[in-house]
């Protein structure tokens, strides 16, 4: 099953945690941060103690086994009942994080729509990590040269995987507006596209073209 999925996409501090956050507590949408994968990681586990021996070292984990356990995640995620894949659209933010990742996931992900969360003034970027790590406590992550590490590092390998989807699925949103701001303008992308979806299904449970709870996409996200 290739799930229907948003990708919040942007720099380092430009917010995409946050609006998932948001969005996921909206019915219908489920949201998953790469950090969530690693943080709820089982190390007993054979993926897990895989994971350990690269991490434990330093080394950086191969794109193949993150996309491995960010599936093994989402497979728990279904298991479990905390994600609905029929009625549900995935929200992921902080992977694909490079080009290798974003084609290795396109067996698992119907990409119907990429917000990028735009800041023209890095400036704020940079300022609104430092102010992050100081309130959770991580003084060497508030470092302006580990900053500009993460910034250079997003440059270099994430920022290209815009070229990955079409552009016409992409949504440009201006991240150093406030909070609600943004939110605002997300939720103008993402509801009629929840609404197509809904539409869709419904209308394919009533003529007996689909099972109950299918989640259908047909024609969304092309605009």
């Amino acid at each position: 099953m290739r799930y229907k999925t948003i990708l919040l996409f942007g720099a380092p501090g430009s917010g995409k945690g946050t609006q998932g956050k948001i969005l996921s507590s909206i019915p219908g949408f489920f949201h998953t941060a790469c950090g969530d994968v690693f943080r709820q990681l089982d190390l007993k586990s054979e993926l897990g103690k895989t994971f350990w021996e690269y991490s434990s070292q330093g080394k950086l984990v191969p794109d193949d086994l993150t996309v491995r356990l960010w599936k093994d995640f989402i497979d728990g995620a279904e298991r479990t009942n905390r994600f609905h894949p029929e009625t549900e659209i995935l929200i992921l933010d902080g992977i694909p994080r490079n080009m290798m990742q974003a084609k290795l996931m396109d067996q698992h992900l119907d990409v119907i729509k990429v917000i990028y969360l735009v800041c023209a003034d890095m400036t704020k970027m940079v300022e609104r990590l430092r102010r992050r790590a100081l309130k959770e406590n991580r003084i060497d992550d508030a470092n302006d040269t580990v900053i500009q590490q993460r910034l250079e590092i997003y440059e270099r390998d994430t920022h290209p995987v815009l070229s990955h989807y079409p552009q016409e699925k992409v949504a440009q949103v201006d991240a150093t507006m406030s909070q609600i701001k943004v939110l605002q303008k997300i939720i103008d992308v993402v509801a009629p596209i929840k609404s197509a979806i809904d539409h869709a299904r419904d209308t394919a449970e009533r003529s007996g073209l689909a099972p109950k709870n299918a989640l259908s996409g047909a024609g969304v996200g092309a605009k």
